[in-house]
This record gives structure tokens, C-alpha cells and sequence, in this order.
């Protein structure tokens, strides 16, 4: 019975033109044979099985060939391609730096170099999973490597090109091996199915190459185990049998009925694939990935993106006409929201089956636009709430707080955000339960304003006009905590193109002089020319949240005797030491220094 070799062995390429989805590296080096325009170092890298080695024996072959092509290939006839062939040539050797990476082994090979070739012209090292090489080894090697003799052709592999030490990256030619496509893939293993005399669908070849995720290897390794369990006929259902892969037409189901929001059946199609043993994490990822290409396929300049058979890019296409780009789109977002969080989900299956039902859902009209309802969404049902249940005599209290220049600040408050402290409960009691946001613009609040005939400007204020201006609210007593606390929460709810301003000013203190003025020491000028742009928004928040419309706030720079000096890390951490002193026990014991 003759020998078996296995396929990635068998058909494992021996020219430059027999490597699979790499012709421009191999056009470079052939160009190079042809010219004698050689490198005393390459670097070939690049993830598994592309063919990095392979190349590298190819090359080396190539380069002590006694008669090349004029293309640039080996001969194969001469002296010195027929000891490469029987494994006997003493000009090429390979170094598997795995297991022959510490500074001995560079050293052996260091010794090696100085003996020049007997047949041909170069000695050829060709070092595999050179980042192996430990760096007293890497070390070692660097000055050989940087002036080898003129005889000696160093040709290194990698497949973590980051873990090499930039001084030998930088004395390397370097070639990056590009993935295989499903394509080149799927026409690979069509010639060796041809080869072999199996029988084959090319949907099974697709699946086969989709599996190998870019690397010829593990696909042959792959059409070996499936040709061995189909006994020489490869169907696309035997394959996904084997493979433990999910089949496609689930992703085509899938995708129908939520087009047509049959939730129901959606569900029952769950439970059929968990029920093969599947998971549910599988199956999002499956389905976000058959979106996607749902998605490439609506215009003809995406669909070259799709690497798949001929006939699934037909199946794609027709589903493409069936959906809108839209809910294509949000469908992507709930998915990849799902496979977010389905690692942290106490239940799988629920988060699974509730992203199924709003894809499904996403179809169906607006409320009012037909019979399907959407799912109420949270932001008018709190709306809704909140009128409910506002007094129907309450008077809203509004104030305006803007600037004078247009679009400089926004709104400093969010009354649903926070709220005032309920330990003052006293005269807090009559306080009205609903109070509205600084944020409105002038105009809107000048309208609010008139249409309400009981509210009055307070006397001796500002103009109507001036955007200052408050309705007049309460005159309630507040204390310096209040003030430090409403301070620290309006700085807290500060847009985000005021976080600078916002950041600097929960540093500030600001303190009750005669009550109900407020002084604010500002650290510097441009702080204070910062905060005197946004001065009447803070100070209607001030008087909102404080429930005491008659408040002014004094803003000026501080004197020279009263900056304080910022402390440092260590200063802040001497200074807790020494007012509790259970931290430096606590310091000592554990032996912690500080970061």
C-alpha cells in the first residue's frame, strides 16, 4: 500500500509559480534571482500557513541554482537543485528558533557562516519562528547579521513580527505575507480535488474555506478530514455535518421572517438551532456576519467584498432586493450591542431571544401609521409620567440662563438629573415639586413669561430683554453647605464644551459673604474672563436650585497671599499620613509604596 501523505505536504508548492495568492512577493524575489540584486537579509512575515517557509525553500533553491530560468526559477536539473531535492545539500540549512534560541545555538550557527559554500554560490540559513530567539540571542546575532560574508544569505520567518527587536528588523528586507482569499482558497482546492479524483460541491469548498480563516494549510488540513469523512464526494451538507458548522440557510430564514415580523417563528427557529447544539453567541455572530453581506450585496461596488461561491452571492443578492438598507443597518447595531454584552449576561438565551424580537420589530409601522404597534419607548413613557403627575394649578418656575453670545453655553441644569438636599426639610416643604430647566433659550422664555400675567420681573433686576433676567420664585434661607453642595452638582451637569471651565471650578469655594451675596475667588484672569462669559447661567442655577431669587455672586481674582499651592501626590498622601495615622500601619503592613 502506498505511503500517505497529507495534502499540505503532498501539493506543497515548489516554484514561484505554484504559491498560492502571493504573486507579488514572488514576482519580487524572481526579479531579484534574475537580476543578482540580493539582500543578505530578508524577513518574511506574516499569520500561519500563507506560505512563508515555503517560499523561503523556493528562494534558496532559486539562489544557488548553477542555470536559473529566465523568469528566475530554479532549474531543478543541476547539481545543486538536485542535493536541494534529496535533502542533501550543504548550502542551505534551517534553524527552528523554537527550540534553538538561546546565545549557544547563535553561536554554532555564527561558525557555520565562515565556511564558504562547496557547490553554488551562497550558504542560505533560512530561521523559522525567529521570534523565539531570546534577547541575549537576538544580541548575538546582531553584528553578523548587520556584515555577514559575502557568501551567506540570511532568510528569517515570523508570525509575530512585533515580539523582533527593532535592530534586526531595521538590517532585514522585509516581505509581509498577505491571507489567502476564500477565492484563491476555494480554486486551490478545486486543482487538488482534481488531483486526487474527489467529487465535490463548491458551496462545501467555500465553507471549507471560510474555516480556514486565510491560511492554505489549515484548508488542506481541512479537505483532507472532510474528503476522509465523505468518502470522496464533498457535499456542502456531509461538510457541515463535520465542521460542526451552522448552516447558511438558517441565516436566510432568519432574516425572511423578520422581514415579514413573524416573531413566532423566529423563536421556534431558535430553539431548532440550540437544539443542535449550538450556541446562542454563534448564532448572533453568524447572523450579524450574513447582514453584512446582505448589506455588500445592494450595490455592485460592495459586492467584490463578499468572499463567498458564486451561488451564495446570488442567494445574497436576492435577499438584498427583499430588504431595506435601513433596517439592515439597525440590525448590525442591536447585534453587535448583543454579542457586547452576552458575555457578561446571567441569561444567554433571554438576551438572544429579545434581540431576535427587535430586529423583528423593526419593520413594522410607527404607532398610529398601521395595526403593528413598535414597543413604547422609554423616553415618552417618562415624559408622559411626568405630566401626569405635575399639578394641573402648579405654576411652572422657570428661569433663562444664557450669555449674551449666541451658542457660547448651554444649559448648566437638568432638574431630572439631581435635585436639592433633603435634609433641609423645613422650609423646603412649600417648595413647588417640579422645577424647570435653565437650558431654553431667551426667546422661548421671554413668550412663557408674558403669557403668564401673575409672574413679575424682580424689582430693581435686570431688563426683560437682558437674558440675566429671573422670574421671581422664592426667598428661602440656604446655608454654606447648600451652597458648596448646589455648587458641586451644577459644575457635575456642565456641557461638555464647558468641561474645562467646569473642571476648574469645583476647585473654587464659593462663600456666603451678606447673605444672600456670594463671593467666588477666581485662581487667575483667564478663569475669571471664562466664568464671567457664562456668570448669569450660573447664577440662575444658583437661584433655581437654591430657591432664593434674590442671590448675587460676586466673582474676582485672587491676591497673591491667597492662592494655594497645589500638592502633590506624595504632599497629599504625608498629610493623610499624619492626620490618620491608621494609613501609615496599614502602609507598612502590606509593604505598599506609592504608584
Amino acid at each position: 500500500m502506498e505511503e500517505y501523505i497529507v495534502s499540505a505536504r503532498k501539493y506543497r508548492p515548489t516554484t514561484f509559480d505554484t504559491v498560492v495568492g502571493q504573486q507579488a512577493l514572488t514576482t519580487t524575489l524572481k526579479n531579484a534571482v534574475k537580476s543578482g540584486k540580493l539582500a543578505h537579509a530578508y524577513l518574511f512575515c506574516g499569520p500561519r500557513g500563507v506560505g512563508k517557509t515555503t517560499c523561503a525553500r523556493i528562494f534558496a533553491k532559486a539562489i544557488n541554482c548553477m542555470t536559473p530560468t529566465e523568469e528566475g526559477e530554479a532549474c531543478g536539473h543541476c547539481e545543486s537543485c538536485q542535493a536541494f531535492n534529496e535533502q542533501r545539500s550543504f548550502n542551505i540549512f534551517e534553524l527552528d528558533a523554537a527550540s534553538n534560541n538561546s546565545v549557544e545555538h547563535i553561536k554554532t550557527l555564527m561558525e557555520q557562516t565562515r565556511i564558504p559554500p562547496q557547490v553554488g554560490k551562497y550558504k542560505v540559513f533560512i530561521i523559522d519562528e525567529v521570534h523565539m530567539l531570546s534577547t541575549a540571542a537576538f544580541n548575538a546575532f546582531l553584528k553578523t547579521l548587520e556584515e555577514p560574508p559575502a557568501h551567506v544569505i540570511f532568510i528569517l520567518a515570523t508570525t509575530e513580527k512585533h515580539k523582533i527587536l527593532p535592530t534586526i528588523l531595521s538590517r532585514c528586507q522585509i516581505y509581509d505575507f498577505e491571507r489567502m482569499t476564500v477565492r484563491n482558497t476555494i480554486d486551490h482546492l478545486k486543482s487538488v480535488a482534481d488531483k486526487e479524483g474527489i467529487q465535490y460541491e463548491e458551496q462545501a469548498l467555500a465553507v471549507i474555506a471560510e474555516k480556514a480563516d486565510g491560511g492554505m494549510r489549515d484548508a488542506l488540513s481541512i479537505f483532507d478530514q472532510a474528503a476522509s469523512f465523505c468518502q470522496g464526494n464533498i457535499t456542502y451538507q456531509k461538510v457541515i455535518e463535520d465542521l460542526n458548522v451552522l448552516d447558511s440557510e438558517y441565516y436566510f430564514k432568519m432574516i425572511d421572517l423578520a422581514v415579514e415580523n413573524k416573531v413566532s417563528e423566529m423563536m421556534v427557529l431558535l430553539n431548532q438551532i440550540i437544539n443542535k447544539g449550538f450556541d446562542g453567541g454563534l448564532l448572533i455572530g453568524g447572523l450579524a456576519k450574513h447582514v453584512r453581506n446582505v448589506l455588500m450585496a445592494k450595490d455592485p461596488q460592495t459586492l467584490p467584498l463578499l468572499e463567498v461561491s458564486d451561488q451564495q452571492r446570488e442567494r445574497y443578492q436576492q435577499q438584498a432586493k427583499k430588504c431595506e438598507t435601513r433596517f439592515l443597518y439597525d440590525a448590525l447595531r442591536l447585534m453587535n450591542q448583543c454579542d457586547i454584552n452576552y458575555r457578561q449576561s446571567s441569561n444567554k438565551r433571554l438576551l438572544v431571544e429579545l434581540t431576535l424580537i427587535e430586529i423583528a420589530q423593526l419593520t413594522q409601522p410607527d404607532e398610529g401609521a398601521g395595526s403593528g404597534r413598535k414597543p413604547r419607548r422609554l423616553k415618552s413613557l417618562f415624559k408622559q409620567l411626568i405630566q401626569q403627575s405635575q399639578p394641573k394649578n402648579a405654576a411652572p418656575q422657570v428661569a433663562a440662563a444664557e450669555s449674551g453670545e449666541s451658542g457660547k453655553t448651554s444649559s448648566l441644569s437638568n432638574p431630572s438629573n439631581t435635585g436639592s438636599p433633603s435634609s433641609t426639610s423645613g422650609p423646603r416643604e412649600n417648595a413647588s415639586p417640579l422645577k424647570k430647566s435653565v437650558g431654553f433659550s431667551w426667546n422661548k422664555l421671554r413668550e412663557k413669561s408674558t403669557a403668564k400675567s401673575k409672574m413679575q420681573i424682580i424689582p430693581g433686576s435686570l431688563s426683560p430683554n437682558d437674558p440675566n433676567s429671573v422670574i421671581k420664585t422664592e426667598h428661602l434661607d440656604f446655608s454654606q453647605q447648600e451652597l458648596e453642595f448646589q455648587w458641586m452638582m451644577m459644575c457635575n451637569r456642565m456641557p461638555q464644551n464647558l468641561s474645562g471651565i467646569a473642571t476648574r471650578m469645583k476647585n473654587m469655594n464659593p462663600v456666603i459673604k451678606d447673605f444672600p451675596q456670594v463671593e467666588v475667588v477666581v485662581d487667575n484672569q483667564l478663569a475669571y474672563d471664562q466664568m464671567m462669559e457664562i456668570r448669569g447661567s450660573i447664577l440662575s442655577t444658583l437661584r433655581i436650585y437654591l430657591h432664593n431669587s434674590d442671590i448675587t455672586i460676586n466673582m474676582r481674582v485672587a491676591e497673591h497671599q491667597e492662592k494655594v499651592r497645589i500638592l502633590s501626590r506624595s504632599e497629599q498622601f504625608e498629610l493623610m499620613e499624619k492626620k490618620y495615622p491608621a494609613v501609615a500601619k496599614l502602609r507598612d503592613l502590606l509593604d505598599l509604596e506609592l504608584a
